[in-house]
C-alpha cells in the first residue's frame, strides 16, 4: 500500500470544494435542526436549487457570477417560503417526510425533458465557469505546500469556498447570540411556552427555514464551481451524508458542522483508498466494487454508534439536543 499516496489523497479532502460545500450545507442544517428543531430531510433540494440557479443564471441569463449567486440564493429563499407555508405546522416526523419528498420533486423536475431548454434534463449543465474563473485574483501557476498543491483555479475555488464557510460560520454564530437566536432555541425546547410569551412561532420557524436553506444553497453553488451540475448528484443520499457530517461534529454548534464535514470526507477518502488496496493485497477477501460498498457500510455503522453513544457529536452539548433527551 502506498502510504504516501494515501496521506496525500486523504489530506487533500480537508479543503476540497466538496468538503467546503458540505460544511455550508451542514451549517444550514444546524440552523434548521440543531437550533430550531426542524427535522429537514430535504437538504439536497436546496443544494440543487443553488447549483442550478447559479448555472442557469450564467448560461441563460448571461449574468456575471456574483449576480448569478444572488439569483440562486433568492430562488432558495423562495423555495423555503413555498415549502414552509404548508409544512411548518406539521409534527417533526411529518415535516421530515414532506421535505424529503420536496427534494425529490425538485430533482425530478430537473431531470424531466419538459424543462430541457433550461436544465438540459439528465445531462445537466456545463460550460458556465468562465465568469467566475475570469475574476480569479490569484497569480498563475501551480504552487502550494504538500499535499495542497494546485494551479491558480484550484486555489481560487478553495479560497473562495473557505471565505464563504468562514462568513457563514460568523453569521450563524452572531444570529444565535442575538435575541432572535434565543427565541429560536426556545422554540426548539418548548414552542408552546414561546407562543405563550407572545412570539410568532410560525414566523420564526419560517425565518429559520429560509436562513438555513440559503446556506445549503450556497453549498450547492460551491459544488457547481468545481465541475458540471447533474441532477443525479442531488439524490437522497446527499441529504443523508450532510446529516452524517452534522451529527459527527455536533448539531447545535457552529464549528461542529465544519469539522464534521472535514472528518467525514477524510474518513470516506481514507476508506476509498485503503479498502481496495487491502482487497488487492488479498488481506480482504472482496472485490474492488465490494470494497467501495463496504466503506458506506462502515460509515453507516459508525454513525449508528455515534448517535447511540454520543448523540451530541464531537463538539456538542447533549443537553441542547431534543432527540437526546
Amino acid at each position: 500500500m502506498d502510504i504516501f499516496g494515501l496521506l496525500q489523497n486523504t489530506l487533500n479532502w480537508l479543503i476540497h470544494p466538496q468538503t467546503l460545500a458540505y460544511a455550508l450545507a451542514a451549517l444550514g442544517l444546524a440552523v434548521h435542526f440543531g437550533y430550531t428543531g426542524l427535522l429537514n430531510m430535504g437538504v439536497a433540494g436546496f443544494m440543487a436549487i443553488g447549483a442550478y440557479g447559479y448555472a442557469m443564471s450564467v448560461l441563460h441569463l448571461g449574468l456575471p457570477w456574483y449576480l448569478a449567486m444572488l439569483v440562486a440564493l433568492v430562488a432558495a429563499a423562495i423555495f423555503a417560503l413555498i415549502l414552509g407555508i404548508p409544512t411548518l405546522r406539521l409534527r417533526a416526523d411529518y415535516l421530515a417526510i414532506v421535505t424529503l419528498a420536496a427534494a425529490e420533486v425538485v430533482r425530478y423536475l430537473l431531470t424531466t425533458t419538459v424543462f430541457d431548454e433550461w436544465t438540459n434534463s439528465a445531462d445537466g449543465l456545463a460550460q458556465y465557469h468562465d465568469s467566475f474563473r475570469g475574476s480569479n485574483p490569484l497569480p498563475e501557476g501551480t504552487y502550494g505546500i504538500w499535499p495542497w498543491i494546485y494551479n491558480e483555479q484550484g486555489w481560487w475555488m478553495r479560497v473562495f469556498g473557505i471565505l464563504l464557510v468562514a462568513g457563514a460560520a460568523w453569521w450563524v454564530w452572531s444570529l444565535m447570540r442575538s435575541p432572535w437566536g434565543r427565541v429560536i432555541k426556545g422554540i426548539r425546547e418548548d414552542e408552546d411556552a414561546v407562543r405563550a410569551l407572545g412570539k410568532n412561532v410560525f414566523g420564526y420557524k419560517m425565518q429559520s427555514l429560509i436562513f438555513g436553506g440559503v446556506l445549503a444553497a450556497l453549498g450547492g453553488i460551491v459544488i457547481s464551481l468545481q465541475s458540471a451540475v447533474v441532477p443525479s448528484f442531488y439524490q437522497t443520499n446527499l441529504t443523508f451524508m450532510v446529516w452524517t457530517a452534522l451529527l459527527l461534529g455536533g448539531a447545535a454548534t457552529v464549528f461542529g458542522p465544519i469539522v464534521g464535514s472535514m472528518l467525514f470526507w477524510f474518513v470516506m477518502s481514507l476508506l476509498d483508498y485503503a479498502l481496495p488496496a487491502l482487497a488487492n493485497m488479498g488481506i480482504l477477501p472482496i472485490s474492488n466494487i465490494q470494497a467501495g460498498i463496504l466503506r458506506f457500510i462502515i460509515v453507516g455503522v459508525a454513525l449508528m454508534l455515534l448517535v447511540i453513544f454520543r448523540p451530541q457529536g464531537l463538539f456538542g452539548n447533549k443537553k441542547e439536543l431534543t432527540f437526546a433527551k
